[in-house]
């Protein structure tokens, strides 16, 4: 049936029109998160080497790639999960941290090059979801995720976001009180937000500080520091169309040992996010077109983007929710929100724009940002019910915290004369899953706890 309950799952039924405004909808839901991420990625790159890096991440990269991974994943999914793929947060902490490198050959390397090399492990991560995509398609889904249970991925997630926390800190300390108009913002949309508003809290967040900026900017106030609160040098010198400024990703064994191991939280994330949308829509795609396939599309995605000097990708919660306010499940437009950010992408203007925005919005938001994904985290172990009462749990989860918050400076030893940097959350993800294995009494079955497992997107 096309139509139930209220539900559309074939939209052209409305015409052409209301496809479109759908399809826009579902743009403007992911935008404000999407084009954040290269927002803040460039932001470390400026903290680590004093200036802004030439080309870096832009925002039209992103958009390209997240409306192509789109596309991509459609593609590899047979055209029938409604999920949109965005840029992910998770990996923030990798650039951040391959940003204030300083040994080796990252020492006198420039910040553009140094994102290059970021872009590069971005593709390695991509590519383990093919790896896992191949194992689940050959042993099946339950096998896998008995080495990456709740209480090793629960904690890694919980690390990515306190490990980002002084990042927030810092852009927010520019300009306290747009960081906090910018929160608050986000606060009221989130809680009492009505319709579409409330499902792009992040946008308005952004939009509306940025008012703000403008107006304080107009009335001849500057930062605490006595600099400018908004630059438009940049708007006047770009073009109205424009072809992405792609860059080829570059390749180090340090960068993908600081951005790989990531894909183990992005992976989970990926499990979580196919069960919310069976959920939300009705229909089973953990088991057709199947998690393997949906690994698949979301891996490929995410190592085109990185090959193409752009962020990591992911499937997007805030559609998610457009799915469930608006009631249309149908894919098509999900598509059309992908071809919109693609010509979005061509608009140089619009990408000058964007990069006025001041480094206390971002720190505002960031402060949510990161917050969240701490309690995803959090979340993660409450919801599958993981017992800290019980030693081993306990022992997982401490060495966990400590590895990931305690090893600032990660770990560097040499292989074959190539000095090799294991950060503090690659260390924390290895000592958690080698502990799971060891440490005898692990009490986590799958098919006991039937509402957590099918939030890991795993049926009995």
């Amino acid at each position: 049936m096309n139509e139930s309950n209220g539900v559309i799952r074939d939209a052209r039924k409305l015409g052409v029109p209301k496809m479109l405004i759908l399809g826009l909808q579902h743009m403007f839901a992911m935008f404000g998160a999407t084009i954040l991420v290269p927002i803040l990625v460039n932001s470390y790159f400026v903290d680590a080497c004093g200036e802004g890096p030439t080309r870096g991440l832009t925002v039209a990269v992103t958009l390209f790639c997240a409306g192509f991974g789109t596309l991509l994943f459609h593609f590899c999914t047979k055209f029938k999960v409604p999920a949109f793929l965005g840029s992910s947060f998770a990996f923030l902490s990798g650039f951040s941290t391959v940003a204030h490198l300083d040994t080796g050959m990252y020492a006198t390397m420039s910040a553009n090059e140094k994102a290059a090399y970021a872009c590069g492990g971005v593709v390695v991560a991509g590519l383990l979801y093919l790896v896992l995509a191949l194992i689940i398609r050959l042993v099946g889904v339950k096998r896998v995720m008995r080495f990456l249970p709740p209480v090793v991925t629960g904690p890694v997630i919980i690390c990515i976001g306190l490990s980002l926390a002084g990042s927030a800190i810092n852009n927010a300390s520019t300009n306290w009180f747009l960081a906090l108009v910018a929160l608050a913002v986000i606060i009221v949309f989130n809680i009492w937000g009505k319709g579409m508003f409330k499902i792009i809290p992040i946008l308005m967040g952004v939009m509306i500080s940025y008012v703000v900026a403008l107006l304080m900017s107009m009335a001849g106030m500057t930062n605490p520091d006595g600099s400018a609160i908004l630059n438009f040098s940049a708007i006047a010198t770009s073009g109205w169309v424009g072809v992405p400024p792609l860059q080829i990703c570059k390749f180090d064994v340090t960068a993908i040992l600081v951005m790989a191991p990531i894909a183990i939280a992005t992976m989970m994330e990926h499990v979580g996010d196919m069960s919310a949308i069976s959920a939300t829509v009705g229909e089973n795609f953990i088991a057709e077109p199947g998690l393997h396939r949906t690994l698949m599309g979301d891996g490929l995605a995410t190592a085109l983007a990185g090959f193409l000097g752009g962020p990591a990708n992911t499937t997007y919660g805030e559609n998610t929710g457009v799915l469930e306010l608006s009631r249309v499940h149908d894919p098509r437009v999900i598509r059309i929100a992908a071809v919109f950010a693609i010509i979005v992408s061509f608009i140089p203007k619009v990408s000058a724009i964007i990069s006025t925005m001041p480094s206390a919005i971002i720190g505002g938001v960031s402060f949510m940002l990161y917050g969240m994904i701490s309690a995803i985290g959090v979340r993660n172990v409450v919801e599958n019910k993981v017992d800290l009462t019980k030693s081993r749990n306990l022992i997982i989860a401490g060495v966990i915290f400590v590895c990931g918050l305690g090893f600032s400076n990660g770990i560097t030893f040499t292989v074959g004369g190539t000095p090799i940097t294991l950060t503090a959350l690659a260390i924390a993800a290895i000592a958690g899953i080698l502990l799971n294995m060891i440490l005898p009494g692990n009490d986590y079955e799958f098919g006991v706890n039937v509402s957590g497992d099918e939030n890991r997107g795993i049926h009995a």
